[in-house]
């Protein structure tokens, strides 16, 4: 069938409905002049009379209302198949796929997907966590989570946390033994758990700012790990000094389980950001969790943080 038909049937279906040219049109949002030209155009294609026409009332000839009881059902369809797409646009539901680093997923998403998973019941969150970052894009994923250098220059990048403190934390126990750190020159002899970068192998030195001068601290220690989750776990146990977010900290901050140190000595992180390809429509699963995360505060991700101890 030529497509010039299909797009015809809509008014068609107008016509048979009112049996009235003025009221179709109204509804079609064109002329009676231009609907009355369509369908004489449909019915040349056709090469069948669909309408009796006269210049008083409208009536459907035989051919016209075999054409109505077959074409109303598959239009329905149409129509309601349309009305379930807009609706899935407007409501969050099908699968959402986040990339993220272990550090963003412990600070971003964990402290909210329990809410928003009670929110939206028609979700399904996956979450694939590892050491470095991923072209979103080619592995098939909805958004990445990351710093925001992580976003390639055509992706919309949102930030949804930050600015976020460095907090250098060890556990009472360690300070009990050791004598708590003044100044960033004083871990040079402190246990510090060490952190390899997943990308190149090296260890990560650790940053400080103090009254405007930045410097980087090569520490040393017994251990070493490639997860933020795993840091502060040998924190807690007594192992040394860790350096981590202070959102991840927090909850064993609160708890006594940790004890914070140089804090006048630790920076601002600028914080993380979603980020997506700019030429597509946002799933309405993602906007909810931006939403989300957004207008959660710091202080409630840190209440809502349950366990940070996610393994490779």
């Amino acid at each position: 069938m030529p497509s010039g038909d299909l797009t015809d049937l809509p008014a068609f279906l107008a016509v048979a409905d009112t049996l009235n040219f003025r009221a179709a049109a109204s509804r079609l949002g064109i002329t009676p002049s231009a609907l009355s030209h369509q369908m004489r155009h449909l019915e040349e294609r056709l090469g069948v009379r669909l309408l009796h026409r006269t210049t008083r009332s409208v009536s459907l000839t035989d051919a016209g209302m075999r054409l109505l009881e077959q074409l109303r059902p598959a239009m329905d369809q149409i129509t309601g198949a349309l009305e379930n797409l807009k609706e899935e646009r407007q409501r969050p539901s099908g699968n959402l796929r986040i990339s993220a680093l272990h550090i963003t997923a412990l600070a971003v998403i964990a402290p909210v997907w329990k809410r928003y998973l009670s929110t939206y019941p028609d979700v399904h969150l996956e979450v694939s966590v590892g050491n470095a970052p991923v072209d979103i894009v080619a592995k098939g994923f909805d958004a990445g989570l990351g710093v925001h250098a992580q976003a390639a220059a055509d992706m919309i990048a949102v930030r949804v946390a930050g600015p976020m403190q460095i907090a250098v934390v060890g556990a009472p126990t360690y300070f009990a033994l050791h004598e708590a750190p003044r100044t960033p020159d004083d871990l040079a002899a402190h246990n510090c758990v060490q952190t390899r970068r997943p990308a190149d192998g090296t260890m990560f030195e650790w940053p400080f700012e103090f009254k405007g001068a930045s410097r980087q601290i090569k520490v040393e220690g017994r251990v070493t790990v490639n997860n933020p989750g795993l840091a502060i776990r040998a924190a807690v146990d007594g192992l040394g000094i860790a350096y981590t977010l202070e959102a991840l900290a927090e909850p064993f901050l609160r708890s006594g389980q940790l004890v914070r140190v140089l804090q006048e000595w630790s920076p601002v992180f600028e914080g993380f950001y979603i980020y997506y390809p700019g030429h597509r429509q946002v799933p309405a699963a993602l906007r909810a969790l931006i939403d989300m995360i957004r207008s959660t505060s710091e202080s409630a991700r840190g209440r809502m943080f349950a366990n940070p101890f996610v393994p490779d």
